[in-house]
């Protein structure tokens, strides 16, 4: 993400930023700054219908600069935009006041956010959207016979780069000459998505997962294939090509191959082994210590006030609630955990990671120290109700 503009005022926090999305991932970030009652303004195409003097009327299309109150925001995850509706809060010869209008927001376009309020979770969102630093630094290629998956595991979502679906005759006995045959096909077009979508330069780390054998052929293929054409790409950055198995050639299977502890070592510089890493250790404190490992907004919160926390788990589905006031809540809460030194790990409800969290309501945390009272108090789900709705969208697109 381009930053072209920053005005915030830290005493009210009112301010905007002008800012140009690059990536796709940056569309992501967008759509979790982007809040109902906050102003967007961007160049879009208006319909404007005139009339001669002899009563005929024409529809002309015009690009004009317009300045909306956000009440709606959709995310195509197929076409990489946001489409925002709101009504005209500026002047414009072209749309009245008060007038509803939808902006397409897209990739290489430049507009304007302005809030009544930058809050924690917006800086935070803002900052990690901004710094390059932040990219995406870990690739897999999930795969079995005849199907593959090329993914980028970005610090916000999982996203799928190429899907690869071909027929591969079967192996008959004495006639195996078109099965390989299929297979080298196929493996052909693993490596050109490969070499089309992952920048190597930035990527650490390269998984290659499959049932069975798959893996090893293909990475033998691959090495013989960057051998033969003299594919300095491919043979300079060998040592990152990571075996491991994986239960299916589909997207899925990514979660257990990232929570695998063998591979914890070389994936320890990315930030979504950080996340796996702090899910597993929740979950196995949930198994050995219950009374250090909680999840529900009301336990945490309760955590949270007793200074318990060491590690705060939260999705950041629950900063989309449409209610501002539950918004605030979870950015008090935030703050209070850092406040008195808790680790907070804020995932994406895009990420594999974020997606096993969200069945957790949303929000778990690690205690210092047991706290076994709260054993007693139920679980309310209300939170997870109302951060569900806004979230449904994001959560279908990852599927």
């Amino acid at each position: 993400m381009k930053l072209v503009k920053k005005y915030i005022d830290y005493k009210t926090k009112e301010g905007y930023v002008v800012l140009i999305p690059e990536e796709d991932e940056d569309m992501w970030h967008v759509y979790n700054l982007l809040q109902e009652g906050d102003s967007l303004r961007a160049s879009t195409l208006r319909k404007v219908v005139t009339e001669s003097g002899t009563g005929t009327t024409a529809a002309n299309k015009v690009r004009t600069m317009l300045t909306i109150a956000i009440e709606s925001i959709d995310y195509d995850f197929e076409g990489c935009l946001l489409r925002v509706k709101g009504k005209n809060v500026e002047e414009n010869q072209y749309v009245k006041l008060g007038q509803y209008h939808t902006i397409d927001i897209e990739l290489n376009r430049k507009f304007t956010l302005k809030k009544e309020e930058w809050d924690l979770y917006s800086m935070h969102r803002l900052e990690l959207a901004c710094d390059p630093s932040k990219s995406a630094d870990l690739a897999a290629i999930v795969m079995d016979e005849g199907i593959a998956h090329v993914c980028l595991v970005m610090p916000s979502m999982t996203l799928v780069r190429s899907k690869i679906d071909m027929h591969i005759p079967r192996k008959r006995k004495g006639h195996c000459d078109q099965h390989d045959k299929g297979m080298d096909k196929f493996f052909e077009q693993v490596i050109q998505a490969l070499l089309r979508h992952v920048d190597f330069e930035v990527v650490k780390c390269i998984l290659i997962a499959s049932p069975g054998f798959v893996k090893d052929r293909f990475f033998t293929y691959l090495m013989a294939q960057a051998a033969k054409t003299d594919n300095k790409t491919l043979l300079d950055n060998r040592a990152k090509f990571v075996l491991c198995h994986a239960s299916s050639g589909f997207k899925h299977s990514l979660r257990e191959v990232l929570a695998d502890p063998l591979l914890q070592s070389r994936l320890s510089d990315t930030k979504a082994a950080e996340e796996v890493k702090a899910l597993a250790a929740f979950h196995t404190m949930l198994a050995l210590d219950p009374s250090k490992a909680f999840y529900g907004p009301n336990h945490v919160e309760k955590a949270a006030e007793a200074q318990a926390i060491e590690t705060l788990l939260i999705s950041d589905r629950l900063f989309r609630v449409k209610n501002i006031e539950k918004r605030r809540r979870f950015i008090r809460l935030v703050e209070s955990v850092r406040e008195f030194g808790g680790d907070v790990k804020i995932f994406s409800s895009l990420h594999v990671s974020g997606e096993q969290l969200d069945q957790l309501t949303g929000i778990a945390a690690i205690l210092r120290f047991p706290i076994a009272d709260l054993d007693d108090e139920e679980l309310e789900d209300e939170e997870e109700e109302d951060g569900g709705a806004d979230a449904q969208g994001g959560e279908e697109g990852a599927k």
